[in-house]
């Protein structure tokens, strides 16, 4: 319905024409006040009333359309079939999509629908005659500036008695929290009344830890569940394997009992990529590695005694003390290849040459305590020493020294972990400090060409260790033939060396590289110390001196 109204009026009745001006103001009448008025009225204040400039002259009606609803239901079967067809009959199926297809609705709702998808298509295929097309996206150009390292967030220890961090774990789900595992390592020298928890941080709350991990035995190493954020396993410095449920509070949800655990402290703890997400191995200086099942704790559901003579004796076994099981956790770009830290150096091994690593790194004067490839750039890698000092590797550009070496803390470095994303770095110390560090762009976005190079350049060096290890396999070989017969006979000129001598020239270049970094670095402290003159040029001052008060040398008099 629809109402309408005209207004009529004349334009008389609309009033004069207002014509405004600006002059002085006027006293047309002054009224005086009468105070015996004012006794008849009662004085309101504060006085609120409500003005109308004009009077209403018009009202207004809305009329909507009415809507009806209605609420319908639908039911749905696989493929939407018919209920005459058995959608597991391929018979029953190919007959009912060729009476379809012969439908003249379906032919006319086919040639409708293809227009309009037709242009859909068009539109995404649209093409920049500007735009670089089949490039590698994940390939950028390399940066131009200098590496670079700065600290984010510091978490300390919160006990007096402070103990070192031992290991480290990224919460699988946004890297928002880091789980910290403190152990005195110091065989029957912890001190008195050391406290025995770790502790999981909150990257947005370094000042307090979120959760407070309370074992029965100082925790060696700690991992996150990577299916399930909220279960952690951690191996015990007693030698026992404890698993926590972060729902179920601080107090440990399963452990192993002492009987059927390790014998020494559990330094390596980590969980299988199997179905359940249950299932988790551990290894420790014991020399055996035990496969465990978290619902069942009681015992674990393999050992594996790590005896080179294959008889399995405990006795002969070699103590573990790092551990591995998914292949791309060495190299997370070339599975083939494994990053070692020892004997003052890293090394990285190749599958294919087991006897020598195929690169180095040169060696340092601090000892080395851990490290770990980039997840990002398959040429860098990190390393931390006992002197405080993260050195991170880069060795495409270079392979002697580190591109960045940068001194995190005064104590020594026990352990580092790499977030994901390869940005962040993770680092525990002697004291319980675990220092957060943000590496520059370059260190963390892969380079152009970058998998190419280091993939050549790991083959190069696998080739080069193969002829060594054949020439020393053939030297060996004759070395055995000549002792075998001529044993006492003196050995000729220029012949292979035997073993002994070998050791004998190893320790010599040792001691001589430690003897010239010695000598460089006492070559640098005298460079740094101020100059002062030497004795002799002393006595020369003050001969100069003492002719000078004298008059002269020979005892003469001057004219």
């Amino acid at each position: 319905m629809e109402i309408v109204y005209v207004y009529v009026k004349k334009r008389s009745e609309f009033g004069k024409q207002c014509n405004f001006s600006d002059r002085q103001a006027e006293l047309n009448i002054d009224i005086p006040a009468n105070p015996e008025l004012a006794k008849q009225f009662v004085e309101r204040n504060p006085v609120d009333v409500g003005i109308q400039c004009s009077t209403s002259m018009s009202e207004h009606e809305v009329n909507t359309e009415r809507l009806e609803l209605e609420t319908r239901g639908i039911n749905h079967v696989e493929g939407g079939w018919p209920k005459d067809v058995n959608p597991l009959e391929l018979e029953q199926t190919i007959r009912f999509r060729k009476k379809v297809e012969k439908d003249e609705k379906y032919i006319n709702a086919v040639t409708q629908l293809g227009s309009i998808m037709e242009h859909c298509i068009k539109q995404n295929n649209a093409i920049d005659i500007y735009q670089r097309y089949f490039d590698d996206e994940d390939a950028v150009e390399v940066m131009e500036e200098a590496p670079s390292a700065k600290t984010i967030k510091v978490f300390r220890d919160p006990q007096e008695i402070k103990r070192p961090a031992t290991h480290l774990s990224w919460h699988p789900d946004g890297n928002r929290k880091l789980a910290v595992a403190y152990s005195c390592l110091n065989f029957q020298r912890a001190p008195e009344g050391m406290s025995h928890e770790s502790y999981i941080w909150d990257l947005e709350n370094p000042n307090k830890p979120e959760i407070v991990l309370k074992p029965s035995s100082p925790l060696v190493t700690l991992e996150y569940n990577p299916k399930d954020s909220h279960v952690l396993l951690g191996g015990c410095y007693n030698g026992q394997i404890a698993c926590w449920d972060t729902r179920k509070g601080s107090l440990v949800a399963e452990l192993s009992t002492i009987e059927f655990s390790h014998r020494d402290p559990v330094y390596g703890t980590i969980w299988l990529q199997s179905k359940t997400g249950t299932e988790c191995f551990s290894a420790s200086t014991d020399g055996q590695v035990m496969w465990w099942d978290i619902r069942k704790m009681s015992e674990p559901t393999e050992v594996v005694i790590l005896d080179i003579t294959k008889k399995e004796q405990l006795e002969n076994a070699l103590g573990a003390m790092s551990l591995e099981f998914e292949s791309t956790l060495r190299n997370p770009f070339y599975p083939k290849n494994f990053l070692t830290v020892g004997d003052w150096t890293a090394r990285i091994w190749s599958e294919d040459s087991r006897e020598s690593p195929i690169m180095w790194t040169k060696y340092h004067m601090a000892y080395l305590t851990d490290g770990a490839w980039s997840p990002v750039r398959p040429a860098v890698f990190f390393t931390t020493k006992m002197d405080g000092t993260l050195d991170i590797w880069d060795f495409v550009f270079k392979q002697c020294d580190p591109a960045l070496s940068l001194k995190v803390c005064d104590e020594a470095l026990f352990c580092l972990r790499v977030q994901d994303n390869g940005c962040f770095i993770a680092c525990g110390s002697q004291l319980g400090t675990t220092t957060l560090l943000e590496v520059s762009s370059g260190l963390c976005t892969l380079q152009r060409n970058e998998k190419n190079i280091a993939s050549s350049m790991f083959e190069r060096e696998t080739r080069r260790e193969k002829l060594l290890e054949a020439k020393h396999r053939e030297l060996r070989l004759k070395e055995k033939g000549k002792a075998a017969g001529k044993d006492d006979e003196p050995r000729e000129e220029g012949a292979a060396p035997n073993l002994e001598e070998l050791v004998t020239q190893a320790e010599e270049e040792f001691f001589d590289v430690i003897f010239t970094e010695l000598k460089k670095r006492e070559t640098e402290a005298m460079k740094s110390k101020p100059e002062q003159p030497s004795l002799e040029a002393e006595e020369e001052m003050e001969g100069e001196d003492g002719g000078e008060k004298g008059g002269g040398g020979s005892g003469e008099m001057p004219v």
